[in-house]
C-alpha cells in the first residue's frame, strides 16, 4: 500500500535492501550475473530473509569484471537464466520497497533484462541510500559504499559481491535513518521528494540512462487503502448501534436461566455479575457458548452456574468509539460479540457482529486494531502511518472533516495508550517493577476534544493516586512519561514545545497534588499557568483507572465554574484576536499560506470551552460546547451556530492542506494556501469566517460580565444531550 509506506518512518520501514553483480558498468550493455538481497524491519538487518540466486550468463564474463567481484564463467555454470529468477524474487520483494545504493544502475540493468526476456520491470517502490546519505550530511567528500560506510562506523563482512553488498547497504541505510530525522527528512515520502530535488544527482541519474527512484504509481495501480472505501464504519459511533440497556445474570444463575432471558428478550448474549461492577470483573456468555457446552455435556448443563461456561476476561470496546474499532476487535480475537464501555469503565450496552451486518463489516477496514497489537515502535510507526491514507479516502468519500478529526483523535488516543503498555513492559522487564500504584494516563488538547488533524505534537499527562512530587511514585512515573513521549515522538509525534507531556514535573502528579494545583489556578493563576488550563480542560482518559481521571474531571469543572474571576481571567488572556485582514479588505498571508490554526480554528476552541466552563455545559468537542450553550438560550445563538459552521469548513481546509503537503512529501502544516481556500468555499466565505472567529472572544466576556449562574451540579440541565456530567 504505497500511501501507507509514503508516511511511514524510514527507521521503522520493512524494506529489501537489493545489489546485483554484472559483467559491466554500462547499462545499456551489461548482464545481470547474481543477485543478492536481504530484509530490514523493527530497525535492524533481517539475515534470516535472504535471496541469494547466481544468474546465466549468454557470453564469457569479461576478465575486467572478475576482477572486481571474482565471479567466473565456472561459478555460473548450470546457472539459471533471469528469466527463471525474475518469479522468485519477485516473490522474496512482495509489496515491499526496494533499497541499494546506486539503485538506479541495478534497476537499469534489470528493465534491459526484462527486455530481452520480453517482461516487464516490476513497479517497485524505490530508495536510494547514495541519494539519501547526500540528504542526511551534503559536504561529505564521497559517497561511495565504502565512504559512507567507514564514516558510519560500519564494517564491512565482505565486499563486491551481491548478498554481503546488499547487507552492507543495509546497515548503511539504518545508521543513515536517525540522521534523516535529524536532518528533518522522517518518512519514506519526504525521503523519495527531498532526493528528486538533488537536482545534480537526477541528472546524473538520467545521463546514465538509470531507473529513477520513487514510490509513485498511477492511482489505477494502487492497491489496498487507495481504492473506493466503504465509509459507514467511520462514520458512525458503537453506540449507534449497540444494544441497551444491557443486560446481566448473576454468577450463580443456572444456565437454563440465563437461557429463558435471551431468548424472551430476543438478544445474543448476556453479561455475567454485578451491573454496577467495572467491566474487569465481568464475564460474558452467548448463544454459542450454550449451544457448545449442551453438545459436550448434555441437557446438565442447563443446571450449572452460568459462569461455568462464561467467556473471561470481557472484550470492551468504547460505547464513543467508531464501528471500524469493534469490527477490528471483533476480527482480532475470533468474537461475535462485544461489550460497549462508558469511560468509566462501567457496561453501557452490547454489540454483536449481527448489528453490523448493515454496516457492511466486511469491507476493508483500514485501520481497525492494529495500533493496539503493536509489539513495538516501529510496529506502533506502521500502524500510525495508516491514518493519513485513512483521512485521505474518508475525505474523498465526502465524509466531513469534523467526523475524520475525531477518528484521528481516537486513534492518537490509542497510539499513546499503546506506548504506556510499551513502556511499562520496558520498565518492568529493567527491573523497575509495575507502577507503584493506580494512574490514569491523558490525552489532552486536540486529542482530548476529538478534534485532531494531522499536524501533531504531544499533549499527555499523567494521574497518579498517591504519592508526593520527588517521591518514589512520582520517580517511577517520570520514567514511565518520558518512556511514552520518546515512544511517540520516534513514531512521528514531534516532543511539545510547550512541555506538555508526563515526562514534566508540571504534567504529572498525584490527585492531591493535581488538586492542589487546578486549586492554585483557580485563585491566583499566572499568565503561564492559564497556558497550561487552556488544554487541561480538554483532557480523555486513555489508560488505566478512569476514576481518578472522572474525579479530577467533574472537581475542575465545579472550581471552574464557581469562580467567575477566574473565568474572566481566562477570558482576558484569550481575548485580543484579530482578524488577519487588511485595510483594502484582502487577507494577510505569509508566500501566499495563511495559518488558519491560529486564526480560525483556536479562537473558536477558546470561545467554545470558555463557553462552556461559564455555563457548566461539561462536553469535549468544540461543536458539543456549542450546541450545549446555545441550547441554553444564554444569548449570541446565532454567532454560535455560525462559529460551530465555521469551524467544520477551518477542519477541512486544514486537513486538504495537510493531505497536499504529505502527498508532495512535506511535513504536515497548519498554514494552507489561498488557492485551496479558493477551491474550497471561496475566499468571501474564508473572510467571514476568520471574522466571526476573531468577535468570538467578545461575546465570551459579554456572558462573563452578566449574572452569576445557579450553583452547578452534575444534574445541571447545561449538560446536552449525549454527554455525561463527570
Amino acid at each position: 500500500m504505497r500511501e501507507i509506506l509514503r508516511h511511514t518512518p524510514l527507521f521503522a520501514v520493512e524494506a529489501v535492501v537489493l545489489d546485483t553483480e554484472t559483467t559491466g558498468m554500462e547499462p545499456r550493455s551489461a548482464r545481470i550475473i547474481e543477485i543478492g538481497a536481504v530484509v530490514v524491519k523493527d530497525g535492524a538487518v533481517q539475515h534470516e530473509e535472504a535471496f541469494r540466486r547466481f544468474v546465466g550468463a549468454p557470453q564469457p564474463i569479461p576478465a575486467a569484471a572478475t576482477a572486481i567481484h571474482g565471479i567466473t564463467d565456472a561459478d555460473l555454470a548450470g546457472a539459471p537464466s533471469f528469466e527463471a529468477v525474475l518469479p522468485d524474487l519477485v516473490e522474496f520483494v512482495g509489496e515491499r520497497p526496494i533499497i541499494g545504493h546506486t539503485i538506479g544502475f541495478d534497476l537499469a540493468v534489470m528493465k534491459r533484462e526484462c527486455s530481452l526476456a520480453g517482461l516487464s520491470l516490476p513497479a517497485w517502490p524505490i530508495l536510494d541510500t547514495r541519494l539519501l546519505a547526500e540528504l542526511a550530511a551534503p559536504t561529505l567528500a564521497g559517497f561511495s559504499l565504502d565512504s559512507l560506510a567507514a564514516w558510519l562506523g560500519v564494517a564491512p563482512e565482505a565486499r563486491h559481491r551481491a548478498f554481503p553488498d546488499a547487507v552492507l547497504t543495509a546497515r548503511v541505510f539504518l545508521g543513515l535513518a536517525s540522521l534523516l530525522r535529524d536532518a528533518g527528512v522522517r518518512t519514506v515520502g519526504e525521503a523519495e521528494a527531498a532526493s528528486r530535488r538533488l537536482t545534480r544527482a537526477m541528472e546524473d541519474y538520467h545521463r546514465a540512462g538509470w531507473v529513477e527512484p520513487g514510490i509513485d504509481l498511477p492511482n489505477a495501480d494502487r492497491p489496498g487503502v487507495e481504492r473506493r472505501l466503504d465509509s459507514y464504519p467511520y462514520r458512525h459511533r458503537v453506540r449507534d448501534l449497540m444494544s441497551s440497556p444491557p443486560a446481566f445474570v448473576g454468577d450463580d444463575a443456572p444456565v437454563r436461566d440465563a437461557v429463558a432471558v435471551m431468548i424472551e428478550a430476543r438478544i445474543g448474549s448476556l453479561f455475567v455479575g454485578q451491573a454496577n461492577a467495572p467491566s474487569s470483573e465481568l464475564g460474558i456468555v452467548t448463544e454459542r457458548d450454550v449451544l457448545r457446552a449442551l453438545r459436550r455435556r448434555g441437557s446438565e448443563t442447563l443446571d450449572q452456574p452460568v459462569a461455568a461456561i462464561a467467556t473471561r476476561p470481557l472484550v470492551t470496546v468504547p460505547d464513543d468509539a467508531f464501528l471500524y474499532r469493534a469490527i477490528g476487535r471483533m476480527r482480532r480475537f475470533g468474537i461475535r460479540h462485544l461489550a460497549a464501555v462508558s469511560e468509566d469503565g462501567l457496561v453501557r450496552g452490547a454489540i454483536s457482529a449481527r448489528d453490523l451486518l448493515g454496516s457492511r463489516a466486511d469491507t476493508a477496514i483500514v485501520l481497525g486494531d492494529d495500533i493496539d497489537q503493536a509489539a513495538d515502535v516501529p510496529a506502533l510507526a506502521r500502524a500510525w502511518a495508516k491514518v493519513p491514507a485513512m483521512a485521505a479516502s474518508l475525505l474523498q468519500e465526502g465524509v466531513s472533516a469534523r467526523d475524520i478529526a475525531a477518528i484521528i483523535a481516537r486513534e492518537l488516543g490509542a497510539l499513546t495508550r499503546r506506548a504506556g503498555r510499551l513502556a511499562e513492559e520496558q520498565l518492568a522487564s529493567e527491573g523497575a517493577g509495575a507502577p507503584p500504584c493506580p494512574y490514569a494516563l491523558l490525552v489532552l488538547g486536540s486529542a482530548g476534544r476529538g478534534e485532531s488533524l494531522l499536524a501533531l505534537d504531544q499533549d499527555h499527562a499523567i494521574i497518579f493516586q498517591d504519592g508526593e512530587p520527588g517521591g518514589p511514585e512520582d520517580q517511577w512515573f517520570a520514567a514511565f512519561g518520558q518512556r511514552i513521549a520518546d515512544m511517540l515522538h520516534s513514531v512521528g509525534l514531534p516532543y511539545c514545545s510547550g512541555g506538555v507531556m508526563a515526562s514534566n514535573t508540571g504534567f504529572r502528579g498525584s490527585l492531591h497534588t493535581w488538586r492542589e494545583r487546578v486549586g492554585r489556578w483557580i485563585d491566583r493563576a499566572s499568565p503561564l499557568d492559564l497556558l497550561n488550563v487552556d488544554i487541561f480542560y480538554d483532557f480523555r482518559p486513555v489508560r488505566g483507572d478512569a476514576r481518578l481521571a472522572a474525579t479530577l474531571w467533574r472537581e475542575a469543572w465545579r472550581a471552574a465554574r464557581d469562580s467567575p474571576p477566574f473565568l474572566r481571567q481566562l477570558a482576558e488572556a484569550g481575548s485580543g484576536h484579530e482578524a488577519p485582514i487588511g485595510f483594502l479588505g484582502r487577507i494577510k498571508t505569509e508566500d501566499g499560506r495563511i495559518d488558519l490554526k491560529r486564526y480560525g480554528l483556536w479562537p473558536i476552541v477558546q470561545g467554545a470551552r470558555l463557553l462552556a466552563l461559564r455555563h457548566g455545559v461539561v462536553c469535549r468537542s468544540t461543536a458539543e460546547r456549542i450546541e450545549g450553550v446555545r441550547a441554553l438560550g444564554a444569548g449570541g445563538e446565532t454567532d454560535l451556530a455560525a462559529a460551530s459552521e465555521a469551524h467544520e469548513r477551518f477542519l477541512a481546509l486544514i486537513l486538504r492542506g495537510q493531505l497536499a503537503e504529505l502527498a508532495a512529501g512535506r511535513p504536515a502544516v497548519n498554514r494552507v494556501s489561498l488557492v485551496l481556500a479558493q477551491a474550497g468555499g471561496g475566499i468571501d466565505t474564508l473572510k467571514a469566517d476568520l471574522r466571526l472567529a476573531a468577535s468570538l472572544d467578545e461575546l465570551a466576556r459579554d456572558q462573563l460580565a452578566a449574572a452569576a449562574p445557579a450553583t452547578w451540579s452534575s444534574a445541571s440541565p447545561a449538560v446536552p444531550r449525549g454527554a455525561r456530567a463527570p
